[in-house]
């Protein structure tokens, strides 16, 4: 794969995961606008107002395996032309993994659009996790040369890989809160980012001095260095890469969710302090004369409590006199 094909993969990646953090951020807002005032009816069913950027979003997804897949088979021709057994292999994996993720979109869409079909969502997210699943195993057993630094940037692409299975594991377990949606999405935004970035690395510039990138077919290629050196510092500046790329998704996030709570906003009345007390938010105020102490011992014959109530009583201090020598002294 060339740089136009990771730069395509990575783009589509970052609008995919962009798109399902922005439905699963205004599912949030509106679920606390909702709790927050409730709507008159309550017998109504809830609006389908995410169906629109679900489907877009399976539409997208749909497309990007399907282009993963011609750019597999044609990395297929080309290895059985220069005789890569292993560029063979690794692309039917990666057919396999496209069509997952093919099959998963494409029943998606059939669900939204089509009312008489409704595919068990929890079906669809087995699906989605097997995927990812797929994908995670890929990268973390691709080592087509164990001193190829292309390993580095594989074992870094493994996080937003297991973000995304993580997320998809607490969703299918039934949680009813938009967070997991969320992070899969941010989870899909750093792993187009990261892509992009392998990309400009392999085959550009943008890498250590001394390496370069050594290719037996299509679709399999490693990126030998000179020595030891020129290797520790391609793997230091894979590493720095890595931060800088979440370190700025982090910043972007943070900025994105604060234009959201400023611009749908979280009413205020929902952060603002309540003292205990009385429902307007006044003081609460003790009145010592409502206390009594009630009997545990019920009568037996009228069955009715007694209730004692407690006073303050002065308390008398007796002084003795003072004696002196045992005797009393005398005025």
């Amino acid at each position: 794969m060339g740089l136009f094909t990771y730069t395509v993969a990575g783009a589509a990646l970052i609008f995919i995961g962009a798109l399902e953090s922005f439905s699963s951020a205004t599912e949030s807002l509106k679920q606390i606008r909702s709790s927050e005032s409730p709507p008159p009816n309550s017998n109504s069913p809830p609006p389908k107002s995410t169906s629109f950027s679900s489907t877009v979003t399976f539409l997208l997804i749909s497309v990007v395996s399907v282009l993963f897949i011609v750019n597999s088979l044609i990395s297929l021709s080309d290895a059985v032309s220069s005789k890569d057994d292993m560029g063979f292999a690794l692309q039917l994996e990666v057919i396999t993994i496209a069509l997952l993720f093919l099959l998963y979109s494409g029943l998606g869409i059939l669900s939204n659009i089509i009312e008489s079909f409704q595919f068990p969502s929890k079906l669809l997210d087995v699906i989605y996790l097997f995927a990812f699943g797929e994908e995670f195993l890929l990268f973390y057993k691709q080592s087509k040369d164990p001193s190829g630094i292309e390993n580095h940037y594989y074992d870094l692409i493994l996080v937003p890989i297991a973000v995304c299975l993580l997320s998809t594991i607490v969703e299918l377990k039934g949680s009813k809160s938009t967070y997991p949606k969320l992070s899969r999405g941010v989870g899909l935004v750093l792993q187009g980012m990261w892509i992009l970035q392998m990309g400009f690395s392999f085959y550009s510039n943008l890498i250590a001095n001394g390496c370069a990138l050594h290719s037996r077919s299509r679709g399999n290629y490693t990126i030998k260095c000179k020595g030891h050196p020129e290797y520790h510092r391609g793997r230091a500046i894979a590493t720095l890469q890595f931060n800088c790329h979440l370190a700025l998704l982090i910043t972007i996030a943070v900025g994105v969710y604060s234009f959201f709570c400023k611009t749908y906003g979280i009413n205020r009345e929902f952060m603002r302090y309540k003292p205990l007390g009385d429902g307007d938010g006044g003081d609460m105020h003790l009145d010592s004369s409502q206390f009594t102490l009630e009997s545990d011992d019920e009568d037996d014959d009228n069955g009715i409590q007694e209730v004692r109530s407690v006073e303050m009583q002065k308390v008398v201090l007796v002084v003795p006199e003072s004696t002196v020598n045992g005797y009393n002294s005398h005025p």
